[in-house]
């Protein structure tokens, strides 16, 4: 198997976790882009003995780590609000302890893992992790719209939201419910299954939502490399179900920093 076929298969994971960690798909994707050059000029310093996924993500840390600054400088005046109010929010934040959270809790690496990748040792990253859930945690709280069309699954989200300290402005099965349901509350974050009871996708529904008001919005499907093609606009936060309380914790928490009226 060549390296490239190796990698082929995490891509779409990789690509998840940058524009989580960027807030920005064009950003996100451009980073990926930087670490495949890289591992393309010097494909003999790829593999430690770690594995290829983690040997993947730690290349993209490396880069990030050189690439990336918090200090609002050099940023094009046409960026996204929502991005740019997450730049806003994210100086106040540590950016390893963010990226720790999100290696653990989005992408499913362990504490041993998330230190590999970042070249930090155990006590560090469990003390980042705290600090991060922490910090996030701490946040404004906003009012919640859920589109899921499974009871059950439906009673898990309203719990997680509620125990995260958010209020649940409804529940929505379909994609007109949906709308409806936005347009009569003061959603600041909205939960969407990808298909919906009657048929109907949750994904138009999104965006119907997103031409109302510019809140940021957490896709949940059982397919998400389905969405991760790079060949059409992609969300920027993906859960994939079955889903563990951790995941959809630490992507409320991270997509909150790209709402706007909590950056002020």
């Amino acid at each position: 198997m060549t390296l490239g076929e190796e990698i082929r298969g995490h891509l779409p994971y990789l690509r998840r976790y940058a524009r989580a960690l960027t807030g920005s798909q064009q950003h996100g994707d451009n980073f990926v882009h930087t670490t495949l050059e890289v591992i393309v000029a010097a494909p003999h310093e790829f593999h430690t003995g770690d594995g290829t996924r983690i040997d993947l993500y730690r290349n993209f840390h490396r880069i990030w780590e050189s690439a990336y600054i918090d200090d609002g400088e050099g940023r094009d005046d046409d960026e996204h609000p929502l991005v740019h109010a997450a730049h806003r929010r994210l100086v106040q934040l540590t950016p390893l302890g963010r990226q720790i959270l999100l290696l653990t809790a989005l992408e499913g690496f362990s504490v041993e893992e998330a230190g590999l990748i970042t070249g930090t040792d155990r006590p560090t990253v469990e003390a980042l992790l705290t600090d991060a859930v922490g910090e996030l945690d701490r946040e404004s709280r906003t009012s919640v719209l859920i589109i899921e069309d499974e009871p059950l699954i439906a009673m898990e989200l309203e719990q997680i939201v509620r125990d995260l300290g958010h209020r649940v402005a409804g529940i929505a099965t379909t994609h007109a419910d949906a709308v409806a349901a936005f347009e009569e509350t003061d959603a600041g974050l909205v939960l969407a299954d990808i298909q919906l009871a009657d048929g109907s996708s949750g994904i138009d529904a999104v965006q119907d939502i997103l031409a109302i008001a510019p809140v940021p919005a957490i896709f949940i499907t059982a397919f998400p490399e389905r969405l991760l093609t790079g060949g059409r606009v992609e969300p920027t936060f993906l859960i994939s179900k079955p889903f563990r309380e951790n995941t959809v914790r630490a992507a409320i928490s991270q997509s909150l920093l790209f709402t706007p009226q909590l950056a002020a």
